[in-house]
């Protein structure tokens, strides 16, 4: 009989195990899946584009994990772990990989116009690795194979180097995002109605443009045009580039220079992570508002380009600081010489006007003043928008005039002349813009170059005569 209740006891055990076993492996295949999301693309791909899919779980690990596309029953594989091909995958967070790679025609040559599918899998493991949990999620988009067209209306583009010019072209569609491409930097268009052109043709696009002081004069120039589906059209378009050659100077740095400029700029930029001791720290943090706070105010000066409006702002010739004297031009090649050695080389990107101490400046032409504060190497510094990517910068003022947000005409005072920032001495660095990239002022001081680059191209447009000629419109 003890044998007997002993027997029951086990089976009632092994049945007991078998049932929590059981119900564990069950519970097991129900726990939570990972979790998939196909960013993008969202509905449109075309010639060439990417694709984005995150995956998240414990720890972001996960057995399988697979991006497809179906198209007409057949399936392209995209990414797997195993075989990744040309697609890449990173971790975002402790429980989410983020998976991206090319995705269009050019990553897959059989997909043709017409619906396409993507789907992605992910699987893990659960219960110590002895069951595993998987989640499918898909997206059916379009593929659209056509590109752009894009037509150069304009003729006669004369280029400095170092310099600016416009562009203006018809892009169909006209939703297409477009502009002028030279080399690897891109400058985006605005619809011509913008610039003074009358009548309802939103395809009808002008473009400001630069050749950058450190490019190629061989740099490809184009105008292109891009649709949500990556498709790109491109057009050339004729042009003559003139190479400059800039001028390179020594700039002797003493002791009093450096005791005067660079405590107020490391007080003034904290996130720079300098700290003057004595008047050893002062050279190396010379060297790294010289240089790394320079490369950082720059970003800071490109980034206002977003905020550009999309309607020309200006009229006629920008103004030079009235009665002053130039002392440092565009491009100036610099060798910094401290204690009898070159201690660094930078390039500056403006000129450095000279009038009497705190003399009035006054903005160089109609905008909006989009920067009015302190920003390292330029010390107080305003940055004015004149429309469709131009802007124009004030460095080194002793006090202003104006504020962010202020519509400013041209000839309004907004400061005076100062040297706080990286200043020898009182006076205006003075610089002109084209989308966030420093461009040589001179050539939109003159006249002659706004009436043949600008005012020309837009009259053959349809705009009206006198149009940014600083003269009224008919006249």
């Amino acid at each position: 009989m003890a044998a007997m209740r002993i027997s029951r006891a086990l089976l009632l055990l092994l049945v007991l195990v078998l049932v929590a076993g059981g119900i564990t492996w069950f519970a097991a295949g129900r726990a939570t899946p990972p979790v998939l999301d196909i960013h993008s693309p969202l509905r449109v791909v075309g010639q060439k584009g990417t694709f984005e899919v995150s995956a998240e779980g414990p720890g972001g690990h996960f057995t399988t994990l697979d991006v497809i596309a179906e198209q007409d029953n057949r399936q392209y594989p995209l990414f797997a772990l195993n075989d990744p091909r040309q697609g890449s995958m990173r971790q975002e967070s402790a429980d989410r990989v983020l998976v991206t790679g090319p995705f269009g025609r050019q990553a897959v040559p059989e997909l043709h116009a017409g619906p396409v599918r993507i789907v992605a899998t992910a699987t893990r493991r659960v219960l110590f690795g002895l069951r595993s949990v998987s989640a499918t999620t898909a997206r059916t988009i379009q593929v659209d194979l056509t590109a752009p067209l894009v037509q150069v209306l304009s003729t006669k583009h004369y280029i400095n180097q170092g310099g600016s010019e416009m562009v203006v072209y018809r892009v169909s569609p006209p939703t297409a995002d477009s502009g002028v491409r030279v080399g690897n930097v891109e400058y985006p268009g605005f619809d011509a109605s913008g610039a003074g052109v009358p009548g309802n043709d939103p395809g009808l696009k002008v473009a400001f443009f630069a050749l950058l002081y450190d490019q190629d004069p061989n740099a490809p120039m184009e105008v292109f045009a891009r649709d949500e589906a990556g498709n790109e059209g491109t057009a050339e378009f004729d042009h003559q580039v003139f190479p400059k050659e800039f001028r390179h100077s020594k700039i002797q740095i003493t002791d009093a220079f450096l005791e005067r400029v660079v405590p107020p700029i490391i007080q003034q930029t904290p996130s720079l992570g300098v700290t003057i001791s004595g008047p050893k720290d002062l050279v190396p943090a010379f060297l790294k508002a010289n240089g790394e706070l320079r490369r950082i105010d720059a970003e800071k000066i490109a980034s206002f380009a977003a905020q550009t409006s999309p309607r020309i702002l200006w009229d006629g010739p920008f103004v030079q600081l009235g009665n002053s004297a130039v002392e440092s031009a565009f491009a100036d090649f610099r060798t910094y010489i401290y204690d009898g050695k070159e201690i660094d080389h930078q390039v500056h990107l403006g000129y450095d006007l000279a009038s009497i101490a705190n003399a009035p400046v006054k903005a160089a032409n109609a905008g909006k003043v989009l920067f009015a504060s302190y920003l390292g190497i330029y010390g107080n510094c305003i940055i004015i928008d004149h429309g469709m990517g131009v802007q124009s910068l004030y460095g080194h003022l002793s006090s202003f005039a104006v504020k962010p947000g202020e519509m400013v005409q041209k000839g309004q005072l907004i400061g005076h002349s100062g040297e706080t920032g990286m200043a020898g001495g009182d006076h205006l660095h003075f610089t002109m813009l084209v989308d966030g990239h420093m461009v040589n002022p001179v050539e939109w001081w003159d006249p002659h170059w706004i009436a043949d680059r600008i005012t020309r191209k837009l009259v053959a447009a349809g705009a009206p005569a006198g149009t940014l000629s600083g003269t009224p419109v008919g006249h």
